[in-house]
């Protein structure tokens, strides 16, 4: 199935977690949301997707080192395929979490009206104890840096999933 056609599903809450290639951080985000929601019963009532600002990865799995990080901690992400954040999504999806102000300048750059860019946020603004705004990018970094962003990636992520988590049991 299709993501415009999984979309057409408006009785589903729908996220989705943007960064600049789609094979670090969003990936992860994605995978960690989706973890959360099978483990509170809820993943029949989401729709979780990820994708990136840029065309340069379209059609790639995760990188390596993201793929191997997540299942060091116990995730899965083997299935996982890079796309392209589409303008039109702004209409459809609930929720776009950007990873860094300039993504979410992007994203915001893409938005018709203020509905549309109310819906974009960036995803360290759900953790309070966050002493910076922006999720760094680990792909130029070592891949012991991989394992440092997944876990601040999980704190923000359950936090998120904490604040959405009674309206999907609704």
């Amino acid at each position: 199935m299709t993501i415009e056609r999984e979309l057409a599903d408006a009785t589903r809450f729908r996220v989705c977690f943007v960064c600049t290639g789609n094979i670090c951080r969003s990936p992860m985000a994605a995978t960690v949301f989706e973890q959360l929601a099978k483990r509170h019963g809820v993943a029949d009532r989401l729709l979780v997707a990820s994708a990136g600002i840029s065309d340069y990865h379209v059609g790639e799995t995760a990188d390596a080192r993201t793929l191997r990080t997540l299942v060091e901690a116990g995730y899965d992400a083997g299935a996982h395929r890079a796309k392209e954040f589409s303008a039109d999504w702004l209409d459809a999806f609930d929720l776009v979490i950007a990873f860094d102000r300039g993504q979410e300048r992007a994203l915001r750059s893409l938005a018709r009206d203020e509905e549309q860019r109310s819906k974009i946020r960036l995803l360290l603004s759900f953790d309070p104890d966050a002493t910076v705004p922006d999720v760094p990018d680990p792909y130029y970094s070592e891949d012991a840096f991989f394992g440092t962003v997944l876990r601040q990636i999980e704190t923000a992520v359950g936090r998120l999933f904490r604040q959405i988590q009674p309206a999907l049991r609704a």
